[in-house]
């Protein structure tokens, strides 16, 4: 039988598709003997990645801290959740639109920063970039990036004006990281995230038995070699001499001194938003607060940093409890399907952040697997919310789940 790569409807805005209609685009091509090219089922695309990509490429995606027991305690905290669906509501028509820090955004959803893109797609951050700006969802792009962060900007700028958000490796220069931010606003992100769970790399066994950080290669340092103080920190530039190059790299990467009061600097820096990135403790919520940054990200980095770390799922509700219903909380960390988004949206999220989903499908098929990808779960998130009785994201609740361990 056919494949096809189920592309969207190139006369329709992203802001203006109903989602959930995906499935009838499949089952239309299905008509003609087409199946989709890709897996549905999170499993089944990841297994089709590790098929594809080389054990190296797979296994730093793919890994975790230790025994990996992080990972796996992200993916239980959703099961130890249930929905509780309501009847005889009219939800004909939803609109899943939310606007966050001033960025308006057609479904609760943005692409989590994740770097190094190139070592499953050549065009990496690019495609991820041009797919996000296809259906008008923000992208979160990783200091770590294969491609520079006006790259990125220029391919999203490209496809359809779509907002962009940058992360950051807050390095031991800050001049250095004065440089990137100013690069970012520069280049039109709307908003800075800083990453607070990895001043150190987390003992990572799968990296380790292959004896592979691909940015000690050249690959994820893009943003690094092209900015102005970095390079001119250096005797030999980047494209004369690798070595010494990655040599600044790693002494830059790593900045295990920084504390809260750093945060005023950071403030100093830049009018555009701060969000922190990394936020599991309840005190933590408070002194983010007290610190006047702009948001959160629940998030324990997919489970790539500590083993055996409270699952972030669990750790979002006390987060919420500490900050307030108006303060900007956003969640990352184990979002596989639509009703993963639903459940963190009902426990006090105000949207997620999608991350190793869309590097199968970047993987898998470029630009197309990352759409594709994305398509899956905003029709799974729209048919989930309609079918649980609501019509908006605003609409749902802690009383929309049930906890499946709890006593009936």
């Amino acid at each position: 039988m056919a494949e096809t790569d189920q592309a969207p409807p190139e006369h329709v805005a992203p802001q203006e598709q109903v989602f959930a209609n995906f499935q009838f685009e499949i089952y239309a091509h299905g008509l003609g003997g087409e199946t989709p090219k890709l897996p549905l089922a999170a499993g089944e695309l990841q297994e089709r990645a590790r098929e594809r990509l080389s054990r190296e490429a797979y296994g730093y995606v793919a890994g975790g801290a230790g025994s990996e027991l992080t990972i796996s305690a992200n993916l239980r905290a959703f099961e130890r959740w249930q929905i509780v669906p309501r009847m005889l509501r009219d939800v004909s028509e939803r609109n899943l639109s939310t606007s966050l820090l001033g960025t308006s955004m057609p479904a609760p959803v943005l692409l989590a920063p994740v770097g190094v893109q190139s070592i499953v797609h050549p065009e990496g951050e690019l495609a991820v970039g041009r797919a996000a700006a296809a259906h008008g969802l923000p992208a979160i792009l990783s200091t770590a990036a294969s491609h520079t962060l006006e790259e990125v900007a220029a391919a999203m700028e490209s496809t359809h004006p779509a907002s962009r958000w940058y992360q950051l490796y807050w390095p031991r220069d800050r001049d250095l990281a004065a440089s990137f931010v100013a690069r970012a606003a520069d280049a039109g992100y709307e908003a800075i995230v800083v990453t607070l769970d990895t001043w150190l790399l987390g003992w990572r066994p799968r990296d380790l038995a292959n004896a592979y950080l691909p940015f000690l290669k050249g690959e994820g340092v893009a943003n690094y070699f092209a900015d102005p103080v970095f390079r001119a920190a250096l005797e030999k530039l980047p494209e004369d001499d690798l070595g010494p190059a990655i040599g600044h790299w790693a002494y830059q990467f790593s900045n295990p001194r920084v504390t809260w009061a750093d945060l005023a600097w950071l403030r100093e820096q830049t009018a555009l938003p701060i969000v922190l990135k990394g936020i599991l403790h309840a005190e933590d919520a408070r002194l983010a607060l007290e610190a006047g940054v702009d948001g959160l990200i629940v998030s324990n980095h997919g489970g790539r940093q500590v083993d055996g770390s409270i699952g972030a799922l669990d750790a979002l509700p006390g987060v919420r409890e500490v900050v307030g219903e108006q303060f900007p909380v956003l969640f990352d960390s184990g979002i596989r399907t639509g009703a993963d988004v639903f459940k963190a949206l009902a426990l006090g999220a105000d949207a997620v952040c999608l991350g190793r989903p869309y590097v199968w499908g970047l993987g898998l098929d470029g630009q197309a697997g990352v759409e594709f990808v994305m398509r899956c779960l905003l029709a799974e998130l729209d048919l989930t919310l309609a079918l649980s009785g609501y019509t908006e994201i605003a609409q749902i609740d802690r009383s929309a789940l049930a906890r499946a361990d709890a006593p009936h």
